[in-house]
């Protein structure tokens, strides 16, 4: 997906951590998404269609099919903490069925039950 979104011209960030995967005969560390399933880019909100027709990608994350762009100052942060080198993961406390409230960014404010939906976590707003 990143290779499409490159090769159209657009900005992308997948910011990634380090973890340790077993196999039957070793364990290594490697690169995952700090985000599962989300990769940031840059476009125009008003030409999207190109960036829903690459490969790889469903859907853009908004409130009622408008995009919600993410804070450049959030981004900014998120690449700090990838850059520092300093240990990082996703949270792994959240269970699904919790409530939860968004504090911070573009969703700021929004509140909702963690769910699982076809093996994948996401927000049901309140």
């Amino acid at each position: 997906m990143s290779d499409h979104l490159k090769c159209k011209g657009y900005e992308w960030f997948l910011p990634l951590y380090k973890t340790r995967r077993r196999w039957s005969d070793r364990v290594k560390e490697v690169d995952a998404p700090l985000f599962p399933g989300y990769l940031f880019c840059r476009f125009n909100p008003n030409d999207r269609l190109p960036i829903l027709k690459t490969p790889g990608v469903t859907q853009i994350v908004g409130y009622n099919h408008v995009p919600i762009p993410v804070d450049e100052q959030e981004i900014a942060a998120i690449r700090r903490l990838v850059a520092s080198g300093v240990p990082n993961f996703p949270c792994a406390y959240l269970e699904v069925g919790s409530k939860v409230r968004i504090d911070a960014g573009a969703l700021r404010g929004i509140e909702g039950i963690l769910m699982d939906v076809k093996g994948k976590k996401g927000l049901f707003c309140l």
